[in-house]
C-alpha cells in the first residue's frame, strides 16, 4: 500500500482543536469579571421580528467606561423586550432605559462571586479540553485504521507523535486562557 493511500488529516484535527478553543473563548466572554466589555451581551437573545435575534444585532452596543455597557437599540418598539431579556438572562445586570438607549451599569462583584465565576471557568476549560481529548481519540482511531490497511510501524509512530504534538500544543493554550481568566475574575 502507498502512502498516498493512507489519510491522516491533521488539518481537520487542528481545526477540530482550535473550534474547541474558539468555544471555549466565548463561553470565557460570557463571564461577568466585574469589568465592562462588549462581548458581555454576546449571549442574551430577543425575540425580534418573530425570530429570536442576539441583542447586538437590533442595536449598537459600546462601552463608555469601565463599569457601564450602553446598547442603542434600532428600532424603539423593541425597547421593552431587549430590557425585558437581559434581565432573564441571568446576567445580574440591572438595565437603566432612558429612550432608545439602555444603560447596564456593572456592579462590583464580591469575594464569593468571584471564586464561584473561577469555578464556572474551570468547567468551562474542563469541558474544552474533553473536546480535545476527543479530537485526539479520533485521530488516534484514524492511525488504527491505517496500520490495519497497511501503515509501517515508523510512519505510525510520526503520526501519532504529531496527533500528541496537537494535543499537547491545544491543552497548554485552553490552559493558559483559564489561568489569565480567573487572573482576571480574582482582580479586585
Amino acid at each position: 500500500m502507498s502512502e498516498e493511500d493512507i489519510d491522516i488529516d491533521v488539518d481537520d484535527l487542528q481545526r477540530r482543536m482550535d473550534g474547541a478553543m474558539g468555544n471555549l473563548r466565548t463561553e470565557f466572554a460570557s463571564l461577568r469579571t466585574g469589568r465592562a466589555s462588549a462581548t458581555i451581551l454576546e449571549p442574551v437573545m430577543v425575540e425580534a421580528y418573530g425570530s429570536m435575534t442576539p441583542v447586538n444585532q437590533v442595536g449598537t452596543v459600546n462601552v463608555p467606561e469601565p463599569r457601564m455597557v450602553t446598547l442603542n437599540v434600532w428600532d424603539k418598539a423593541l425597547v421593552g423586550k431587549v430590557e425585558k431579556a437581559i434581565r432573564a438572562s441571568g446576567l445580574g445586570i440591572n438595565p437603566v432605559v432612558d429612550g432608545t438607549i439602555i444603560r447596564l451599569p456593572i456592579p462590583e462583584l464580591n469575594e464569593e462571586r468571584r471564586r464561584e465565576l473561577a469555578r464556572v471557568a474551570a468547567q468551562y476549560a474542563e469541558h474544552a479540553r474533553v473536546a480535545v481529548r476527543n479530537v485526539r481519540r479520533d485521530g488516534m482511531d484514524m492511525i488504527k485504521k491505517a496500520k490495519a490497511a497497511g501503515m509501517s510501524e515508523d510512519d505510525q509512530k510520526v503520526w501519532s507523535d504529531e496527533v500528541q504534538s496537537l494535543t499537547d500544543g491545544a491543552i497548554k493554550r485552553i490552559d493558559d486562557a483559564l489561568a489569565s481568566k480567573q487572573e482576571e475574575i480574582m482582580q479586585v
